[in-house]
This record gives structure tokens, C-alpha cells and sequence, in this order.
């Protein structure tokens, strides 16, 4: 399997760094290619204590990489921009309200959004586990052209179907191991990549 994945700006850069993990870890998974936006570097900073582009994924993942590659945003000329590039979909964690904004309406101004773009019209899986809440009727609009368009909207739900705002780890109150791991999981499982 050959992945697509992107951090952007939103809060929960913690459940991307997990679900990078979990990827690189599966022998499933042959190839993700790795995107990060410029506003999902300070996020990685606050919320992880991760600066910099340079070696971002052996900071991330605690060691080399040996399946993951990294793409700058602005290479809008990658691989993964183009639908002849082998892929079995893409997934956006977290995705923020103006990634969310740039896909819903087409706009394909960075790599993220273009891979997004070529994602959606080559009908492979989209998912976009988008963060910010409470939602305006903006995003919810947006929310719903990207569903039309074909991805899939994934936010957290608690058992009873509230939405549930997920602690930051700067509150000092990180999400517990058990939750990193059900959280990626439930991600990766749209994929049918059910972790064990």
C-alpha cells in the first residue's frame, strides 16, 4: 500500500505523529509520502517540541525513516501531485480549516491541497480529520463540498456522538498512549489497515 500523508496547522499534530508510527511500522504499507505544511511547523513546535524541517521525520518518529519520504509543500511538481503517481489514497491529520477550505474549493495552491485535488478526481480515499471546533456554517459548508466531492469527514466522537475537543499536549494533559493508539487506529482502519 502507498499512502499519502499531510499535517497541517491544526491542533493534534500528536495524532499525526502516531498515525506516521503506526504506517511506518505496518508491513502492509510500502510507501508514505510525507507532507508538511509551513503552519503545521509551529504547531509540531508547541505541541511536540519539534522544530524544523531538517530531519523533521527522524524527530518525529524517533529514528530513521525506512518507508516515509518527505515532500515539501511548496514542490507542487512532487510525485504525489500527479494522478499517474501509484497511490491508494491520502490522508489529511490534522487538517485545518483553511486546508479543509483549499481542497473543498479546489484550489490546489500548495502540495497538500493539489495531492488532495488529484486524490479526489482519480476517486481514491480523502480523509480529512479536521480539528478546529466548535464548526461556522464556513466550515460546514466546506466540510460538505469536500464530502460531495468525495472525501471522507472524520472529527473524534465520543461514545454518546458529542464532539470531543481532545487535550493539547502544552495543556499538560496529553492524550493517554491507549488513546494515541485507538485514535491512528481508527484512521488507519479506513484503509483496512486494522492495527493489531
Amino acid at each position: 500500500m502507498n499512502l499519502t500523508v499531510a499535517l497541517t496547522g491544526a491542533s493534534g499534530a500528536i495524532f499525526g505523529r502516531e498515525l506516521l508510527l503506526a504506517l511506518e511500522a505496518d508491513e502492509r504499507v510500502s510507501r508514505v509520502h510525507f507532507v508538511a505544511s509551513e503552519n503545521s511547523l509551529r504547531v509540531l513546535a508547541q505541541e511536540l517540541g519539534v522544530s524544523g524541517r531538517t530531519d523533521l521525520l527522524d524527530k518525529l518518529l524517533g529514528a530513521p525513516p525506512t518507508k516515509t519520504i518527505q515532500h515539501a509543500d511548496a514542490n507542487i511538481g512532487a510525485s504525489i501531485a500527479s494522478g499517474s503517481h501509484p497511490s491508494n489514497g491520502m490522508i489529511v491529520l490534522p487538517c485545518s480549516m483553511g486546508t479543509l477550505a483549499a481542497i473543498a474549493n479546489g484550489l490546489a495552491n500548495s502540495l497538500i491541497a493539489r495531492a488532495a485535488d488529484v486524490t479526489l478526481k482519480e476517486r481514491r480515499p480523502l480523509i480529512l480529520c479536521v480539528r478546529e471546533t466548535p464548526f461556522n456554517r464556513i466550515h460546514l459548508r466546506n466540510m460538505t463540498l469536500a464530502a460531495e466531492a468525495g472525501a471522507v469527514i472524520f472529527d473524534r466522537f465520543d461514545r454518546n456522538g458529542a464532539s470531543v475537543r481532545l487535550p493539547r499536549p502544552r495543556a499538560h494533559r496529553a492524550p493517554s498512549k491507549r488513546r494515541l493508539h485507538l485514535e491512528a487506529g481508527r484512521v488507519a482502519a479506513l484503509f483496512h489497515l486494522h492495527r493489531k
